[in-house]
């Protein structure tokens, strides 16, 4: 999943946007037919095929090994992880808006669904199967009624504060995951700290050689990473950590291997739930599809802007919909975008969604050609990839801006984080919309306001404690409430406005309210503007109003405040109303 830190600027106005091989980027297909995927492909030529077949083999040497992990870490079997990824490829190639995004098995979705999955399966093997894939198509059909209601807009509803720190709660639970695996023990506990208590009360059935394989495999990932970040780490992982157990023939030593691989093709069905266990599974749904979309649209977006593209978030929905629905109907779970593998499609400069075809193919050619090979590969191997993948989801440079900008922000992403170990994925994601909704509604109901004067040397007005030397203009008392009014700040708006009038040192006549910021109001917030101006003409003060939207002029009149507010005292901007107050000094 992206982190905050992916999130790009976009480029300059009058900039002609290239792609990063040079060429104009294509236009986003436009919203008018299902399977938009395909307009990518017109003006395909074959000097493309070339960067997209390689990115696509590329690709699937990080694919194949990471989809396995995944699969272990939602608690399903290896080689699920793998089919999901080959239908989820497929279907985006025609459906999907990004040229370059790789969608498939991701961490923190199969972390969500082994926390939704858990509690309901109650130890059934089968019955957890059964709810992968229902819960699978949940999302699916989540995410295409939210296309249908074009709810694109979802994704910008964690801010980053609670999204650095919901990542790193999301990376301390994949890492404590995958205490058995990397232990070589079978630990009970669902709770992640609750599964470190286990295997420290039971240090005696470690397996010192499961232990140091699966650290091995961390270790060679962050020091490639460094020293080689295009290099395939995960596939050169699993190989070498499956020749070292093959060559000592440390199965006898109690190192588990993946087994047995299905080398048959899944056949579609739907998982045998009823009506009961599908509503037990929406709210799950809900939240896997909030976070899953959010991945999807931020990472097609950051590399939209790297190379021009222009993404359609609402149709990113029906692909991820569609994707999810068919990963169900093959017993699979549910997914969403991989970063890391987006990062090497753009650094090999693929050009078109062929990149994912090309991939869909080559692993199922892995499956069905060369299923031993998957078979070889130490279980704490696959640990290892989710611990790196894990270390990687934590944004420590974006925590370390946070500690820089504002300990309040920091304080956010840290509540998100414990929300997330103290309760579970699923509740750390309402706690981590909740902060973001308490946080954006703390901005709304105490803003900043201003009292404006003049600064010599220096056209305009301007906030009076930004400038040692400001004045204000004598009589004239000009009020900024950066906020636009509501419910929340209605009282507020009053007591400071009338705060600020008592506190100039000689008698206001005018009280003139900058509205450049307060672009509407409810009834709440009308009923305490004529409050105000009720107030204000008790101390003989003069009410007006500069900088008034249309849009809020009008609901000034259905309000019935242009009643009290004179039409006249509206002043399309500052100089105009500045001006007439002095004219109004003038006749006094």
């Amino acid at each position: 999943m992206p982190r905050a830190g992916r999130r790009s600027a976009g480029m300059g106005e009058g900039v002609k946007a290239t792609t990063s091989t040079g060429t104009a980027p294509a236009k986003a297909p436009r919203d008018n037919g299902v399977v938009v995927g395909l307009a990518q492909l017109r003006g395909y030529t074959s000097a493309w095929f070339r960067a997209d077949l390689l990115a696509g083999i590329t690709v699937t040497a990080y694919l194949v090994p990471q989809c396995l992990a995944y699969s272990e870490l939602a608690g399903v079997s290896s080689v699920t992880g793998l089919w999901v990824a080959v239908v989820a490829m497929l279907l985006y190639a025609f459906l999907g808006t990004s040229r370059q995004l790789s969608v498939g098995p991701e961490s923190a979705t199969a972390v969500m669904v082994a926390a939704a999955v858990t509690p309901l399966a109650a130890g059934n093997a089968d019955r957890y199967l059964a709810l992968c894939a229902g819960l699978a198509i949940m999302v699916g059909v989540v995410c295409i009624v939210a296309w249908a209601a074009r709810l694109g807009f979802i994704a910008d509803l964690l801010s980053q504060p609670i999204l650095i720190g919901y990542m790193a709660g999301v990376a301390m639970i994949m890492i404590f995951s995958q205490v058995g695996t990397i232990t070589g023990m079978k630990v009970h506990a669902d709770a992640p700290l609750a599964r470190l208590v286990e295997v420290a009360g039971r240090l005696g059935e470690v397996k010192p050689i499961t232990v140091g394989l699966g650290a091995a495999v961390v270790v060679f990932l962050l020091v490639l990473r460094r020293l080689k970040p295009l290099a395939p780490g995960t596939l050169l992982a699993v190989v070498g950590a499956g020749l070292v157990v093959w060559a000592f023939k440390l199965t006898d030593a109690g190192v588990a291997v993946v087994g047995e691989v299905p080398s048959a093709l899944p056949a579609p069905a739907l998982p045998a739930l009823g009506l009961a266990d599908m509503a037990s599974l929406l709210g799950s749904a809900a939240a896997i599809t909030f976070v899953g979309y959010s991945d999807v649209a931020l990472t097609a977006r950051a590399f939209a802007v790297r190379t021009g593209e222009r993404i359609d978030p609402n149709r990113e929905f029906l692909a991820m919909g569609v994707a999810n629905v068919a990963a169900g109907l093959i017993g699979g779970f549910a997914l969403s975008a991989s970063g890391s593998r987006t990062a090497i499609i753009d650094a090999m400069r693929a050009r078109s969604q062929v990149t994912g075809l090309v991939a869909a193919v080559a692993v199922i050619l892995v499956v069905l050609a060369f299923p031993w090979l998957i078979a070889m590969i130490p279980k704490a191997a696959l640990g290892g990839i989710v611990v790196y993948a894990a270390l990687r989801l934590v944004d420590y440079a974006g925590l370390k801006r946070l500690a820089r900008f504002r300990s309040s922000e920091l304080g956010l992403a840290l509540i998100a984080l414990v929300g997330v170990l103290a309760f579970d994925v699923l509740a750390g994601i309402l706690v981590a919309v909740g902060l973001s909704v308490l946080d954006l509604f703390a901005r709304v109901a105490r803003p900043p306001t201003a009292v404006l004067g003049r600064v010599p040397g220096l056209a305009g007005l301007h906030n009076v404690e930004d400038y040692p030397d400001a004045q204000t203009i004598p009589g004239l008392l000009v009020f900024r409430y950066d906020a636009p009014l509501c419910f929340a700040n209605a009282q507020d708006f009053r007591d400071k406005a009338l705060a600020a009038v008592d506190r100039q040192p000689e008698h206001v006549d005018w009280f003139l309210l900058n509205a450049e910021a307060i672009v509407e109001l409810d009834m709440t917030a009308a009923e305490a503007l004529q409050q105000t101006v009720d107030e204000l003409h008790k101390r003989h003060v003069l009410f007006a109003m500069a900088r008034v939207k249309q849009d809020l002029r009008e609901q000034l009149l259905s309000s019935g405040l242009l009643d009290v507010i004179d039409d006249e005292r509206i002043y399309p901007t500052l100089p105009v109303a500045v001006e007439a107050f002095e004219r109004y000094r003038e006749r006094r």
